[in-house]
């Protein structure tokens, strides 16, 4: 228990205070049971030891402990709750709560039910565990997520600007002020600075080493997630994770990559059901992104129209033939994701919140595919400033 307290206290003291993501702001820190969920690498760690400094202190009431620690091999969070609030603990912060061998929900329970003035946030890199404890917990638990960086915040980050998020709304007005906005504050050319983020700027570790080491450390997160995370969720085989890994290297090899899921299953060499299965485990640990055709279709739930990789970096980690095309998607798809929903159009590439329809494409694209059809646009790749309905593709960097 002692070394646990130590770890705590000296890995409060160390986490830097100078930068915050965006949901810092936005998580009710008060509340008695908090869960912060979002893929590996994002700044789930970061922000949460922030907090318990800037509230508490190193050597305050507030305990940090991450769950794949060893003293949890012999020991219960149970106990560890217990044993603190009875020497004047108030908050306790459980990190990487998927690691966990026992029972944490019910634990987590008994605690909120047991100790009505002791405060617990819990962190997950696996969405498929923790959404599945949402329900279990859904009258105690308030649930938050964290995405990676933004074009906004990467700004941010690098001391270049300060700009706070746009709506949707803002950024599809026809007269463009916000965009000229942003434009006249950034200390260089809009392009120039966005070229810097695509790709290597959405996890908050990108200041650390080259850009062979940064997308060396995302293979690492992609490893770790499929044989670590999704089998404490799942009852897979080796052979089965193996597969999974080998489905990522065909996504990632054939540029552009088509869903086509009779080919990928002959490919793999595992059933249709299965191919879906294992984009849905994907999906929900963050490394790639489904796309549906929307929930009025029954068959939509079946299998996704569109699969693309969930940020530009995992896609520019993987593959060394990246399809411009497929990076503009992915892109356009991880700004909007925190905030709206995203479905497969019929028409264009994305419907967004079952109203907004956008065609995606270079400077030069036309509204050929989208022509006379209401509250659509063109997105537009190495464009400046748009015209009317058509939308700079980096001004979707700034929604969050």
């Amino acid at each position: 228990m002692e070394n646990l307290i130590r770890t705590s206290q000296r890995l409060i003291n160390a986490v830097q205070m100078t930068t915050f993501r965006y949901l810092y702001d936005f998580v009710n820190w008060n509340d008695r049971l908090i869960m912060i969920k979002g893929a590996r690498g994002v700044g789930k760690t970061t922000m949460m030891l922030q907090h318990i400094k800037a509230c508490f202190g190193p050597a305050g009431k507030a305990l940090y402990a991450s769950c794949d620690n060893i003293w949890f091999s012999e020991n219960k969070i149970l106990e560890l709750a217990d044993y603190h609030y009875n020497h004047g603990g108030t908050h306790l912060y459980l990190d990487e709560i998927h690691r966990y061998t026992g029972n944490w929900q019910q634990e987590l329970k008994n605690i909120y039910d047991s100790y009505p003035d002791y405060h617990v946030a819990f962190t997950g890199s696996s969405m498929i565990h923790l959404d599945s404890a949402i329900a279990d917990l859904s009258r105690r638990c308030l649930p938050y997520q964290l995405y990676g960086l933004s074009f906004r915040e990467h700004l941010k980050f690098e001391g270049l600007a300060d700009i706070s998020p746009i709506s949707l709304e803002a950024l599809l007005d026809p007269a463009h002020t916000t965009e000229w906005e942003i434009i006249n504050q950034l200390p260089e050319k809009v392009l120039a600075l966005f070229k810097q983020y695509l790709g290597k700027g959405y996890y908050p570790f990108y200041t650390t080493g080259g850009q062979g080491e940064y997308y060396g450390r995302i293979d690492r997160l992609i490893d770790t997630s499929i044989n670590r995370d999704i089998p404490t969720v799942e009852n897979v085989e080796y052979e089965t994770l193996h597969k999974l890994s080998r489905l990522l290297y065909v996504m990632a090899t054939e540029v552009p990559f088509t869903l086509n899921v009779q080919s990928l299953s002959e490919k793999i060499q595992v059933s249709r059901n299965t191919i879906i299965k294992m984009f849905d485990l994907l999906d929900k640990g963050g490394i790639v992104r489904c796309l549906y055709s929307g929930w009025r279709s029954p068959k939509s739930v079946a299998k996704p129209g569109k699969v693309l990789f969930d940020n530009t970096d995992i896609m520019m980690a993987l593959s060394s033939s990246t399809d411009i095309g497929t990076i503009r998607e992915t892109f356009i798809a991880s700004m909007l994701a925190p905030k709206h929903n995203i479905f497969e159009a019929q028409s264009g590439d994305f419907l967004v919140d079952e109203k907004y329809l956008f065609e995606v494409g270079g400077k030069r694209k036309t509204f050929k595919q989208v022509a006379d059809i209401p509250n659509s646009y063109v997105v537009a790749d190495d464009a400046e400033s748009g015209v009317g309905s058509r939308i700079p593709l980096w001004m979707f960097g700034f929604l969050y």
